[in-house]
């Protein structure tokens, strides 16, 4: 299926042109020397699908530099003043399940050194939040530390999402398969969780990707169409403890948040303040 938007289809052919040149900076046999001598994965989905009590959500804290709409997202993050561990640590502290960063240089400002410096920061397992169109870098994510991967519905056909789901259990590494809209989620739902469950979670962005607006009430409309609830994962649009009781009270216990943390002076002190409990 080819990507759904102009914005999408840009990032997409930038992506193809380079990872051909990361192909032949880096050989195959590299990675797997790399994969080989890598610690093992920390487990993502355990981390983010384990609730304690039934008032809890599992945030997944992203990193997020900046974005093809919106540009920077905050003065301070443009140069060396951009600090992904410290973040991560804020992050750590306040209470995250687990940390997303995104590691696209051009569209996000980010670098895939980042997964390394995060990873060796927290205890929290890391996803590597790219546009992933190829095995190869699959390889490259797990020889880079990441403990999880994305993978964008809208960018990979049947046939290669299926491969793809398959190395990444075979590289050890947890699935967040995102979708944008209902016909994407009926066209991969036969497919989470194979080959084996307990690797993938089935994530629904709230961002249009034709407006590129925003609506959470977007996952409470399509959250009927799934049967196993505890591996959904609501993006974008979540900005208070109101927000997550909502996700929660239709079944869904584990969001991402990125940009409205980011946007925040101390994206901790803003994490710990979504994790505050609503008030009866």
């Amino acid at each position: 299926m080819p990507p759904a938007s102009a914005a999408l289809r840009e990032i997409i052919e930038h992506k193809t042109r380079e990872l051909a040149i990361a192909k032949e900076r880096t050989t195959f046999t590299e990675l797997e020397a790399a994969v080989a001598q890598a610690e093992p994965p920390r487990n993502f989905f355990a981390a983010v699908t384990k609730h304690p009590h039934p008032a809890h959500t599992a945030v997944i804290a992203e990193i997020k530099r900046q974005s093809p709409s919106a540009g920077l997202i905050r003065p301070e993050y443009a140069g060396d003043g951009f600090s992904p561990e410290v973040i991560a640590r804020k992050y750590a502290a306040a209470g995250a399940a687990a940390i997303s960063c995104l590691t696209d240089e051009k569209f996000f400002g980010g670098h895939l050194s980042y997964i390394d410096r995060v990873r060796t920061a927290v205890p929290q397992p890391v996803l590597r939040k790219d546009f992933l169109i190829d095995p190869w870098q699959l390889w490259e994510s797990r020889a880079a530390g990441a403990d999880a991967v994305l993978l964008i519905a809208e960018c990979l056909n049947e046939s290669d999402l299926v491969d793809m789901l398959i190395l990444a259990q075979q590289l050890q590494l947890t699935v967040l398969l995102e979708v944008h809209d209902a016909d994407n989620l009926l066209r991969v739902r036969p497919h989470v969780g194979f080959p084996h469950a307990g690797y993938a979670l089935l994530g629904i962005n709230n961002r249009d990707l034709t407006s590129m607006t925003v609506d959470l009430a977007h996952t409470l409309r399509l959250v009927d169409l799934v049967e196993d609830r505890s591996i959904l994962v609501s993006e974008s649009g979540i900005k208070t403890p109101a927000d997550l009781k909502k996700l929660r009270e239709a079944g869904v216990k584990t969001v991402l948040v990125g940009e409205h943390l980011m946007r925040q002076a101390d994206p901790g002190a803003a994490l710990a303040d979504l994790l505050t409990p609503v008030q009866a």
